[in-house]
């Protein structure tokens, strides 16, 4: 008996379980949505793409995104969106990567108006959304990229500036320093590009990304070491940009 189970094992080999690949949800506004590339459908839906090949699959990745979203519309669908994505019975998804704010800082009306969510209200809500979230799975911040200024306002009625956008990113930074969550500081790097290399990365209304800004922000986020790590437990494609 012993002798054919011998043969048995040897023939079969080991049996391996199922690889089961990474799910990952990205939550957010517009740049998470990825509107204004008409091509690529977004930093996001590029990735997407890049992971759903058969012979080098990649984890499974949940575009969450909304035009418009605040802090506070991202808090409250946080909890559903997030438990709504695990697949599988008692499964929740594995990594979570977030991209709000921006619509925050906009003024309503003119450029010293009100802030759409109030600055201190914006703190307050981060903070509940990023303890929330570290409790829930490891998670990534992507930043902001910086405005046109001179094309605004957006929609006649919406000022959005790079001073009230630092307000901003900063305080999200911070917060995410804190907790030792991993932020992309995006509004700085395109800076550091200078004013006409962002500017050319930008839709006409100022604000979106255009294809070729979708392409360079997915390169950068590609090329950022904290993705990397977060996902070593999937079989990483070669990414073409």
């Amino acid at each position: 008996m012993s002798s054919v189970s011998s043969s048995l094992d040897r023939q079969t080999g080991p049996i391996q379980k199922p690889h089961i690949p990474l799910k990952v949800v990205a939550l957010g506004d517009s740049l998470i949505y990825g509107y204004g590339d008409t091509v690529g459908g977004g930093w996001v839906e590029r990735l997407r793409r890049e992971w759903l090949s058969p012979e080098r699959p990649g984890p499974i990745l949940y575009n969450l995104g909304v035009r418009g979203d605040t802090i506070q519309h991202v808090s409250q669908r946080l909890e559903f969106e997030f438990q709504q994505r695990g697949e599988l019975r008692n499964r929740r998804p594995d990594r979570l990567i977030l991209s709000v704010g921006v619509n925050d800082s906009v003024r309503l009306g003119r450029s010293t108006g009100r802030h759409l969510v109030d600055f201190e209200d914006f703190q307050a809500t981060l903070a509940q959304i990023l303890d929330r979230t570290s409790q829930l799975c490891p998670t990534l911040f992507i930043g902001m990229v910086p405005v046109n200024e001179s094309k605004m306002p957006f929609l006649d009625a919406l000022y959005f500036s790079q001073e009230d956008q630092y307000l901003y990113k900063e305080a999200t930074r911070l917060a995410c320093q804190e907790r030792n969550i991993p932020y992309l500081d995006t509004f700085e790097i395109w800076r550091q590009r200078g004013t006409s290399w962002y500017q050319a990365q930008l839709c006409g209304d100022g604000l979106h990304p255009n294809v070729e800004g979708y392409q360079a922000l997915l390169a950068d986020i590609v090329a950022w070491q904290p993705l990397q790590n977060v996902l070593t437990n999937a079989p990483m494609p070669c990414l073409t940009f």
